[in-house]
């Protein structure tokens, strides 16, 4: 299993307090959020298991799945669901050139606003990016949203009953919590998604967009 905080170390928010990476809240909500879609069989399958609980949650798309993959990505919008902006290619920040990196998000933001008029939330892949990089995705308008609580649904070393205890114990009011609906992460998500619904649910919490 790869090492990571599965709950960011306050010394990193501390450090980077212009990203979002929690909601400041007393109330019981918390704000799911999806990344890497849309994908084929997995993104809707997400959107029925969101259905279920009237839960609401932030789809972080990349441009080319939102490209070869339109119909989904146009389910995501009818289902009312937030969109923000994942790159065009799901680039890493540490390893892109200034430049690339903001025409990347520029071609998915193209994408995404020939569906939707707006679109104010961006976050990077792996979370990584620089601070020439986060300057540029500012300037177009973005508000950076980094994670409170990391699933590691994506981790093929993390069983899936592990990956549910990692999310439910760090839980707060106003936490951030990635998931991924991709095809890598599809083996946890199917188990830990529904029973993290149905956790939140019986301790009181609500669900919400990032713009709530």
């Amino acid at each position: 299993m790869k090492p990571y905080f599965f709950r960011t170390n306050w010394v990193i928010r501390m450090l980077f307090p212009q990203y979002m990476w929690r909601k400041k809240t007393n109330q019981k909500k918390v704000y799911l959020t999806f990344d890497d879609g849309p994908t084929p069989v997995i993104t809707p399958w997400t959107l029925d298991q969101l259905n279920r609980h009237n839960a609401k949650a932030t789809f972080f798309c990349i441009g080319q799945n939102i490209d070869a993959n339109p119909e989904i990505f146009r389910q995501l919008v009818d289902s009312r669901h937030l969109i923000g902006n994942h790159t065009d290619d799901h680039c890493n920040g540490w390893q892109t050139a200034t430049t690339s990196y903001a025409k990347s998000v520029q071609k998915c933001t193209d994408k995404i606003l020939r569906v939707i008029p707006s679109v104010s939330y961006f976050r990077p892949p792996y979370g990584k990016i620089t601070r020439k990089q986060a300057r540029e995705v500012r300037s177009m308008g973005y508000t950076i949203v980094m994670w409170d609580i990391i699933s590691g649904d994506y981790d093929a070393d993390l069983s899936p009953e592990k990956c549910l205890e990692n999310v439910i114990r760090k839980i707060r009011p106003g936490s951030i919590i990635v998931f991924h609906d991709s095809v890598k992460a599809f083996p946890n998500l199917e188990y830990v998604l529904p029973r993290t619904l149905e956790y939140l649910k019986e301790n009181g919490y609500e669900f919400g967009a990032l713009t709530d």
